[in-house]
């Protein structure tokens, strides 16, 4: 079976609720999945997944939110070859750098080694319906990847 770690920062509910609409879309394609907020979560757990999300608001002009910063950092560390990701948040569009900590995310998965399942899912506040046919649809082909490496 496929285990998918989904990883969030919310401050707002929003990420959360993107957590929860992409661990209901995984669990219906048959995988483990284990969700977990950032601040209490240990990025080594990446390592015993073969589907890995970050779905992260991004405040204001900060690379990302404080309480995400030591997990960002310990990212750096890991060698997540062989594991696909995908990364997801909200932001607000008022703010110039919009999302910014999700494409900060993907940097470091890249530079560990991780292999994109999809492109990256960017959320204007709070997901309405279109969002979550988006998520899904991400969902899907982070799956899909997955299964083409045989994870």
């Amino acid at each position: 079976m496929t285990k998918v770690k989904i990883v969030f920062a919310s401050v707002t509910g929003n990420d959360e609720d993107i957590a929860y609409i992409l661990t209901e879309k995984f669990e219906e394609l048959g995988c483990e999945v284990d969700m977990s907020e950032v601040s209490q979560t240990d990025a080594a757990d990446f390592e015993d997944s073969d589907i890995c999300v970050i779905a992260s608001y991004t405040y204001d002009q900060a690379i990302v939110p404080d309480e995400a910063l030591d997990f960002y950092d310990d990212m750096k560390d890991l060698d997540l070859s062989g594991k696909v990701y995908g990364t997801c948040g909200s932001g607000d569009t008022f703010y110039e750098e919009f999302c910014r900590a999700v494409d900060e995310f993907a940097k470091v998965f890249d530079e560990v080694g991780a292999t994109k399942g999809a492109d990256s899912v960017k959320v204007e506040l709070d997901p309405e319906q279109d969002d979550i046919d988006h998520l899904d649809n991400f969902a899907e082909e982070i799956y899909k990847k997955a299964q083409e490496m045989d994870l």
